[in-house]
């Protein structure tokens, strides 16, 4: 089968490498001539695991090519993918659609037989039906199908996302497009995979519903991890006994310094915009939005009180900057609103990160960016550990403290065991366990840092 992926971003280049996997003839368009030059050369614009190397196979075995030119890619295209961005447009919260319209425009003019052109951008209700007017608006007698086929692609493992989903959404207003798309999906269903058939406005809130549901989740335990230090347990304990009920589930029950990245906090504020232009209320994805944004500055203050109340002057080394592990995304990253308020109370943040240190570099002033996290917390007065990549995770602890100028740990993914950081000699302050009584550092003193760094005058 013949397919054209508009749009080489990270869904539209993850998915179209993938369906080449599945040995069909896969030809990918972006504007973007610089980054189609370098996908050529075998050079990826993002970081994702093991998409380096199904690039690099399939575009070997000429399953798998790169193209600006669209008519080209679409001319005798079976379906044709638009995978383009939809950004939040600033100061109103809603997807910007510019990008999938202009796509639709430029595809009826190549479109060739009865083609299918499945919207896999993330959407608003109601996006397939202006693309379907569009098209046939420029291209009156041409025969197509409009389809919605989200995605639902975790940055980190979205190879495994994408070859072994939970499931498959197939929102189609006729036949031979479902029966269309249920071959481009046929390796999935061979392997029973549940596949989806509704209708496309059906597909297009299921994929903001799911994001916004787990939002929701992850607010949810984020505000009991608040509870759990104020009341003396554990989150994580918390969060085992719940969600070993099979009607809740485990995941997404990870306490932390709220949810970012390129989904969760544009498609929120899109349902809700969504919502409100058909006069409904969801009042509680409007607290979950609400509440984490909150949340992100709240970190700061944890940092403040850690460190005995004041961060003026202080030297701060924070580890882990993008939105999550195993991605150099710093979308939404709960570590830019941390550093900038620490920033602003007069502390130097010095930072370190993997992969992410190149993105993080066009978004974060006046901050020294190291890639080894020794170099990075050399002198620091403390440690926050914002992203739990499981190099941060492997980190000898006794090798750090070492490093620093005071013992003070502020883990804000739990990454490490409370009782390994302290017999390393660390005061630590996490997430959802027992507000620790103030103790003598290692230094034999008590003293924290805003108690003894001495204040520019």
């Amino acid at each position: 089968m013949k397919i054209a992926m508009v749009g080489t971003g990270y869904v539209g280049l993850v998915s179209g490498t993938c369906f080449a996997e599945w040995g069909n003839e896969v030809i990918c368009v972006d504007k973007n001539a610089e980054k189609i030059a370098q996908l050529q050369q075998g050079k990826l614009p993002i970081y994702e695991p093991g998409l380096e190397m199904l690039v690099r196979r399939n575009r070997s075995a000429g399953r798998l090519s790169f193209t600006t030119e669209l008519g080209a890619a679409v001319k005798g295209a079976d379906v044709v993918f638009i995978a383009v961005g939809t950004p939040p447009r600033p100061g109103f919260g809603d997807a910007d659609l510019s990008f999938v319209y202009m796509a639709a425009k430029e595809i009826a003019c190549s479109l060739e037989g009865h083609a299918v052109v499945a919207v896999k951008s993330t959407v608003p209700v109601g996006t397939g039906d202006v693309v379907e007017k569009i098209i046939a608006t420029v291209r009156p007698q041409q025969s197509f199908s409009v389809v919605s086929n989200p995605e639902f692609l975790r940055e980190g493992s979205a190879i495994d996302d994408f070859l072994f989903p939970d499931r498959v959404i197939l929102g189609a207003e006729d036949e031979y497009a479902r029966t269309m798309m249920l071959a481009v999906y046929a390796p999935l269903a061979d392997a029973n995979t549940p596949i989806i058939a509704t209708r496309r406005r059906a597909a297009e809130l299921i994929k903001y519903a799911s994001n916004a549901f787990l939002a929701t989740k992850i607010t949810f335990i984020n505000e009991l991890a608040d509870l759990c230090e104020e009341v003396g347990t554990d989150v994580s304990e918390l969060a085992l006994g719940v969600g070993l009920d099979h009607r809740i589930g485990k995941a997404f029950l990870n306490a932390g310094p709220g949810y970012g990245g390129s989904c969760f906090p544009k498609d929120t504020l899109a349902l809700l915009r969504t919502a409100q232009d058909y006069g409904v209320s969801l009042r509680i994805i409007e607290e979950t939005v609400a509440a984490n944004e909150a949340r992100k500055r709240k970190m700061a203050l944890k940092v403040v009180e850690a460190v005995g109340g004041d961060v003026e002057g202080l030297t701060i080394a924070v580890l882990g900057l993008t939105f999550k592990p195993d991605t150099d995304d710093m979308r939404d990253a709960p570590s830019v609103p941390l550093i900038e308020s620490l920033q602003r109370f007069g502390a130097n943040i010095r930072a370190h990160d993997p992969v992410g240190l190149e993105n993080a570099a066009r978004i974060l002033e006046n901050v020294d960016l190291f890639d080894d996290p020794y170099e990075c917390a050399c002198g620091a007065d403390a440690v926050i550990v914002v992203t739990e990549w499981e190099s941060i995770r492997l980190i000898e602890l006794q090798r750090l403290r070492q490093v620093m100028r005071f013992p003070i740990l502020i883990d804000l993914r739990n990454a490490f065991g409370r009782g390994a950081a302290q017999a390393a000699g660390f005061q630590v302050t996490s997430i959802g366990r027992p507000v620790p009584q103030r103790s003598a550092a290692s230094s034999g003193d008590g003293l924290s840092p805003a108690s003894v760094v001495q204040r520019p005058l």
